[in-house]
């Protein structure tokens, strides 16, 4: 069994979370700690400021009755009032209950009955009709408050007659022991669980995730350092981060609209992203598609091999590829950091494998990736590359006060300041994932080389067995093939059958560039040309990349392509863009069973 510790960089704080917005208005106050979107204008929110907005809203929610301990849902995208009511709910002793604006009615009214919500603050109507129709199966739950509607506005006016020193009592009176927060894991299959996560828990993962990372979060200094955030704050890799910027006073900003992440980018400018492999790849995607739709794709794919091939040298690159890398940085990469607003140099990516290729292509370009590995369970990061200490093809080193250890059936198993205390009510999930000692099992399986970094290798509950007896962990060739442009997602198959088949989609944005290129209809849809030789001859060559990744037992003999896409609103993918392997399972049944016809 293969284990490593490492020491932590920060000391244990007894207290809870709403502190850090106290100590910064104490001794920064000036400091931008928050912009906050106004209509495409970016108005400063200072570290006294929101020290002030975070107190008023807390007076609020106890005027509303909220009480010490008490569970309050949000229910929104990622947007100001979602940061701003977080540390309110923990100054006011709450504990706030993120649920994803993607969940069904019943997975909202799960989470608000099984949490004991006494409140929910909803985005908008849509949301708050969502709340509206479950609310008779939620019997603990007193106040609905619409944000688009004056929901700041109206729970501050209730705390009119509430003073400063009540909230003091409250925010006092929090122990890092005290659940901070309950995260309901996205879950690919059944009911989520509840995750607690403590106070210390996140005290743990934030302050040493910052010290490892301290040219990421602190490296410009206080306020000029910044992030912004687009992923959801109801998953915890955003809460994490959210959490880390205000410990390190980094300006943080928010956006809730996918659609307008480019457009926000250009204006905040931030120093560094938070992204999943998802849209690095559709980064990639975009702009080589643009390259090539605009005549210049042999330019773009040369420059492509350039950043890899300049990456790879790891700092020793010769004389000539540092003339091409040169020439390169003014024709393609600048653009490509001008798209992230220009002054990006670093991301922290998560969820799912990047892969080497477009680690060493974003890093060649001037955006170093730095992959990491956590679970909600984790509070977010386990592993993490790092300035110091980073290798490409791993998802990095464990952080200090964690140590990682691979089980001898090749599971990850994880102990540390950062690993919850169990789940919600529910004593028989919390034995079977949580040992006497405090190792938490991930249920994911990994290598730990000679320098301690992790690899991830597959998924101990996805492990596929053909007929005749071969385990095979899907994940390794799934990233492979759906790293193609073309490729949406893709999905191994084969668990009892003679051999290993895939379920693939096509991506919309490079299935309309791929059909102009090749003289299709531009009308034609994926339906239209699922029996087509030329896209089937495609999606061939990447199964066919896919397959230089294993072993022959283990490859992909035959595949189809799926006329839909997997997506979170479809129920084929959780929040945080895993597959949801039962779902897509049952409602392709009939794809799968041609498979193997």
């Amino acid at each position: 069994m293969r284990e490593i510790a490492v020491a932590p960089l920060v000391e244990p704080y007894g207290g809870g979370l709403a502190d850090l917005i106290y100590t910064n208005a104490a001794e920064a106050p000036d400091t931008v700690t928050i912009s906050r979107n106004m209509g495409g204008t970016w108005k400063d929110v200072t570290a006294a400021q929101f020290k002030d907005e975070v107190i008023a809203v807390a007076k609020g929610l106890i005027g509303s009755g909220v009480g010490a301990g008490d569970r309050v849902a949000i229910l929104a995208a990622t947007r100001y009032e979602w940061t701003l009511f977080d540390f309110a709910i923990w100054a006011a002793g709450g504990v706030p209950v993120p649920i994803y604006v993607t969940s069904s009615d019943e997975q909202i009214q799960w989470i608000l009955s099984d949490s004991g919500a006494v409140a929910v603050v909803a985005e908008n109507d849509a949301l708050q009709a969502k709340v509206e129709s479950v609310r008779a199966n939620t019997p603990a739950l007193k106040q609905v408050w619409n944000i688009e509607k004056g929901a700041v506005d109206e729970v501050v006016a209730a705390g009119a007659n509430e003073t400063d020193e009540a909230v003091d009592d409250r925010r006092k009176a929090v122990k890092a022991s005290d659940t901070a927060t309950l995260i309901y894991t996205s879950g690919t299959t059944g009911r989520p669980k509840g995750c607690v996560l403590t106070h210390a828990n996140f005290h743990s993962e934030g302050g040493n995730v910052v010290e490892m990372l301290a040219p990421v979060f602190k490296g410009l200094g206080p306020g000029d350092t910044s992030t912004l955030l687009f992923l959801p704050l109801a998953h915890v890799f955003g809460r994490m981060v959210e959490v880390g910027t205000i410990m390190a006073r980094t300006r943080l900003g928010h956006t809730a609209d996918i659609k307008k992440v480019t457009e926000d980018l250009a204006t905040f400018k931030p120093t560094f992203i938070l992204s999943v492999p998802y849209v690095l790849e559709k980064v990639y995607n975009g702009a080589r598609q643009k390259a090539h739709s605009g005549g210049k794709g042999k330019i773009f794919d040369a420059a492509a091999a350039v950043a890899i091939a300049y990456s790879e040298a790891d700092g020793k690159a010769g004389l000539g590829l540092k003339l091409k890398h040169a020439l390169f940085d003014k024709l393609v990469y600048s653009k490509l950091r001008a798209a992230l607003g220009g002054n990006a140099k670093y991301a922290i990516s998560g969820g799912a494998a990047l892969g080497l290729r477009l680690t060493h292509f974003f890093r060649g370009v001037g955006l170093v990736v730095f992959e990491g590995y956590g679970l909600t369970e984790t509070c977010a990061a386990a592993t993490v590359n790092s300035p110091d200490k980073f290798k490409p093809g791993t998802v990095g080193h464990p952080l200090p006060n964690t140590a990682v250890r691979i089980a001898e059936d090749g599971e990850i198993q994880i102990k540390g300041g950062q690993v919850f205390p169990g789940y919600w009510q529910n004593e028989d999930a919390t034995k079977a994932a949580l040992d006497d000692d405090g190792w938490f099992a991930t249920g994911d399986l990994g290598e730990l080389d000679d320098e301690g970094f992790l690899k991830i290798t597959g998924r101990k509950k996805e492990i596929l067995v053909t007929s005749g007896g071969k385990n095979v962990a899907p994940a390794v060739i799934e990233d492979r093939i759906a790293a193609h442009p073309l490729v949406g997602q893709a999905m191994v198959v084969g668990d009892g059958k003679s051999y290993i088949a895939a379920l693939i989609t096509i991506e919309p944005d490079y299935f309309t560039y791929w059909k102009s290129t090749t003289g299709k209809p531009a009308s034609a849809t994926v339906a239209d040309l699922v029996d087509d030789a030329e896209l089937n001859a495609e999606i061939q060559r990447a199964v066919d990349d896919g397959n230089l990744a294993v072993s022959k037992a283990e490859s992909v003999r035959r595949f189809r392509i799926l006329t839909t896409e997997f997506s979170p609103e479809t129920g084929h993918l959780t929040p945080s863009l895993k597959l949801k392997r039962s779902v897509i399972m049952a409602d392709f049944s009939s794809d799968v069973d041609a498979l193997y016809s």
